[in-house]
Parts: C-alpha cells; structure tokens; sequence
C-alpha cells in the first residue's frame, strides 16, 4: 500500500535511486553553475569561447562593483523594495481577511464569489497586457510604483485567498464557537484567535509572494518606463551593451538580484515548511 523505504531495497535499487538523484540535483543546478562561472570570468574569456573551463582570471570584486558602477542598481534594489514590501504585506492582509470571511460565515453569494477568486487565477495575464497598460495611462499612474503595486495586489489576492480560505477550513471551528458565546466580535476573532493560527501561512504565503513579485518582468516591462522607477528585473537590461553584451556583469547582476528571495526563504524556512505542510498528516 505505501512505498517501500529505500534502505530495505536491493543494494542494486540502491545504487541506481543515489546515482539517479545526483544526475537530477547536478542538472537543475547547472544553470546556476554556469551564471556564476560567468559571473566571476573576465570579457576576454567569454569573447574567447572559454565559459565551462578554468577561468584565466577571477574578477569576482571587479564584476560585482561594477554592476553597481556602470548601473544604477542600487536604485532599481530600492525600487524593487519599495514595490515588493507593501505589496506582499497588504495583499496578505486583504486575502487574510477575505479568506477569513468566505471560510468563516456562510452566506448566499460564498461559493460565487470563491470561485471568482479560483477563476481569476486562470485568466492568462498576457491578454490583459492592453487593458491594464490602457488603464494605467487614463488615471495616470502608469510608470509610477502605483501601477506595479496596484496591479499586483490584484492579480496575487486571488491565490492568497483561496489558500487562506482552505487552511482555515482547516482550523477547529470550536474555537471560534467558544470566541463568539463569550460575545466576541468578529474582527476580534480574527485578529486575536484566526491570525496569530494563521502564521505558518502566512509565512509560506509570503515567501512565495515576494519571489513571486520580487521576479516579476512582464509587468516591469510594461508599465514602467524611467529608470528611477524601474524594479531591478527590468534594470538589469541596461547593462546590455549597444553593440557588446558584457555577459559576466548581467550574470554577476542576476545573482545580485537573486539574494533578497533567498535570503527571505532561509529566514522563514521552518514557517514556510509549516504553513505548506499543515494538514497534510491526518490523525
């Protein structure tokens, strides 16, 4: 019925599940490899074809100094804070609540309006391209921090909430049964009893968002367009030479921006395991 532990299989079984798994871990993380050869190899070598062997010079300080030197990077950062911060900080606040009230009361427009919620997270956001930008032009917010952080509390609040909303149907309803004969209102069962059982997922939902948002290229690209605006995805391109590419500084300046998600994910890794994991386990 359940699968057999691999340390009872065969010492064959064995051998090819170890070798099976090293040839998966080195072929997802090759791509990775290969940037951050890139990143650290002098313009001579990758000009010279040399982009796997030994690298002829180490420019590790050089190419990383001069991302921030030749680009405004520490702006596009700071834009990338300024838009990915509040953005995941209120449409978890919104999905909590939302997620909250369709888990919680039941009501005749519930199951509509969840699966609004569910159907939205289908739409392509590609075929929005024209509305949104057209949008953005005639309440003129395009190519400010608004737009992005707008548009991405819309398009992320359907997910959180229908996440939200199952992980509370989750939670014992006795609680909230006692909360409310002790003549508790509802905005303080949720924020003194729901939110507080709601942080592993919280946290999940978090991580997930910021990296989420924090990557985001197709919206950058289409509704920003100065450079005092732009988040660091989008700003990165200017390292792109008219006529040369400098290859090892737009690798140096993707591990740059690859940090913040990472170091966000170590920091929250136990919440983050929680919140997807609850109620996985029965019994």
């Amino acid at each position: 019925m359940f699968p057999y532990p691999i340390e009872k299989q065969p010492i064959l079984n064995q051998y090819r599940y170890r070798i099976f798994l090293y040839l998966s871990i080195l072929t997802w993380l090759l791509p990775l490899i290969a940037i951050m050869l890139i990143s650290v190899r002098s313009l001579s070598d990758l000009n010279a074809g040399n982009y796997w062997g030994v690298p002829t010079e180490i420019h590790f300080l050089q190419n990383y100094s001069e991302v921030f030197i030749r680009s405004p990077m520490a702006r596009f950062f700071l834009n990338s804070l300024i838009i990915t911060i509040p953005t995941t900080l209120i449409t978890l606040l919104i999905s909590s609540m939302s997620g909250f009230s369709l888990a919680i009361h039941k009501f005749r427009l519930n199951m509509i309006i969840f699966a609004a919620f569910i159907a939205g997270n289908f739409i392509p956001f590609q075929i929005l391209l024209v509305p949104v930008r057209s949008i953005t032009i005639q309440f003129g917010i395009y190519d400010t921090w608004f737009a992005l952080i707008l548009f991405h509390i819309a398009f992320q609040s359907g997910f959180c909430t229908f996440f939200l909303r199952n992980f509370i149907k989750e939670l014992p309803f006795e609680l909230i049964e006692a909360a409310r004969a002790d003549g508790a209102s509802e905005f303080y069962i949720y924020r003194k009893i729901v939110l507080p059982l709601m942080r592993p997922a919280l946290a999940a939902l978090g991580v997930l968002i910021f990296t989420f948002i924090w990557n985001d290229y197709f919206w950058a690209l289409v509704l920003v367009q100065s450079d005092s605006v732009r988040p660091v995805t989008v700003g990165i391109q200017v390292l792109r030479g008219q006529w040369v590419a400098s290859w090892n500084l737009i690798a140096a300046g993707s591990i740059v921006c690859a940090l913040p998600p990472v170091i966000m994910f170590f920091i929250l890794q136990k919440q983050f395991i929680r919140g997807l994991t609850f109620g996985a386990v029965k019994g």
